[in-house]
């Protein structure tokens, strides 16, 4: 009874948001239909050209057999850092280098292979759904704020809140016995196990070369379609709650709750708007009449929450797997906080600290206009990065254990 009743009231709440953002959409037409091209636009010069080389890549490293092999090798680094499969180690350097939401599209894929248990699934979509460099140093630092340096402080307080995010999420469903990752015997060794997975993780997908490559592309292109309708329904649905007075509406009572931490009341329109899209809500906080400190503070929790776009990005990424969103949504509102935390932590720093003829120098924003042929060079270019880096890892991790084998056959010979 009680979840009929739930389920209704639920209904009519989809029902009444969508009838009002129809309204709107028919009140402000123009507006509408320019919020909409600027969504395409983003999508188009940015989210397609970062994102198309990792899902691309990602989809033939699993058909491939790569990811298995990966998550033998990384099992080791994985499991007591952040307590998931050694395969998260390939979804964090993935979703790291490429941004949203290519950390939640891997882990989907993860779980559906049964390379994850659930609660690991729901742990690694937390920690490895980031943003990328290239969006936070080329599209907020330098196109945004005007100024290069200050992407190094916006980098560093999102990673650094990601990795504590991490150790934070391995404590989450530790009560539940679900685990994943076979350790391989000590006569195996841990290298013959990784290439055994990768051998029958090939045979177990059978798809020939030309299959596996056609089915890669077609994949992303269909999630990368997904992703821009997401981008330019939430551009779409910012403008009409700003035209209609809704945004100032909730940040009137959001400054009260916040004046008394210090919050500047000029940020706080952005705060509300990066709360429906990220790329929006740090537009707006580069052009609030705020301190820069404030600014930067305010676009590292707007980056670190990510925005309901996103998390409607992921929900739709993770829902065929069965991994839930409570924990996602969570971990967001942690990340926001950590990233801004960091972020004022480190404007103390001397290394960080711009100096007041710099800031002044900046404060003539600039107007970011990304090259989309740029774009897919410099995620190439991060995605080979990822790839090497995490294949680094995976040869060091192993090789101590490989020696043990050694050891452990000369040994049984004597």
């Amino acid at each position: 009874m009680h979840n009929s009743h739930a389920r209704r009231t639920s209904t009519y709440i989809y029902a009444s948001i969508a009838t009002a953002i129809t309204v709107g959409i028919i009140a402000f037409p123009e507006d509408s239909f320019r919020a909409a091209l600027d969504g395409l636009a983003v999508w188009w010069e940015i989210v397609f050209p970062a994102l198309l080389p990792f899902f691309v890549a990602s989809e033939i490293l699993m058909g491939l057999g790569v990811v298995h092999m990966l998550g033998v090798l990384l099992e080791p680094l994985m499991r007591p850092m952040f307590n998931v499969p050694g395969v998260g180690a390939y979804a964090l350097a993935m979703g790291l280098a490429s941004g949203y939401p290519m950390g939640a599209k891997i882990t989907a894929q993860l779980r559906s292979k049964r390379l994850c248990s659930r609660i690991e699934a729901e742990r690694l979509v937390s920690i490895t759904n980031t943003a990328d460099p290239l969006f936070m140093v080329g599209a907020v630092a330098v196109g945004m704020l005007g100024n290069a340096k200050l992407g190094v402080v916006i980098v560093l307080a999102h990673y650094s809140a990601s990795i504590l995010l991490g150790f934070v999420m391995r404590f989450y469903g530790r009560r539940g016995t679900e685990t994943s990752g076979a350790r391989p015997s000590r006569k195996t060794g841990l290298l013959s196990h990784a290439v055994n997975e990768l051998v029958s993780a090939r045979e177990s997908d059978g798809r020939s070369i030309g299959h596996l490559l056609g089915d890669a592309v077609h994949e992303s292109v269909k999630t990368l379609l997904l992703v821009g309708g997401f981008i330019m329904v939430f551009s779409v649905v910012t403008r009409i709650l700003a035209l209609a007075g809704v945004t100032h509406l909730i940040a009137t009572p959001l400054g009260v709750a916040l004046r008394r931490f210090g919050v500047e009341p000029s940020i706080l329109d952005a705060l509300v708007k990066g709360f429906f899209e990220i790329t929006i809500g740090c537009q707006e906080a580069s052009m609030a009449s705020a301190s820069i400190a404030t600014q930067l503070i305010a676009i590292s929790a707007i980056i670190g929450w990510s925005g309901l776009s996103v998390c409607a990005q992921v929900a739709s990424l993770v829902h065929e797997a069965g991994i839930r969103l409570h924990a996602y949504l969570s971990a967001r509102v942690i990340h926001a906080v950590l990233s801004a935390v960091a972020c004022a932590l480190l404007l103390r720093l001397q290394p960080f600290s711009v100096p007041a003829a710099e800031l002044q120098a900046s404060a003539t924003r600039l107007v970011y206009q990304p090259s989309a042929i740029g774009t897919l060079i410099g995620s190439t270019k991060l995605l080979a990065g990822a790839l090497a880096v995490t294949s680094v890892c995976a040869l060091l991790v192993s090789l101590p254990a490989s020696l043990r084998v050694v050891r452990f056959f000369y040994s049984s010979k004597k």
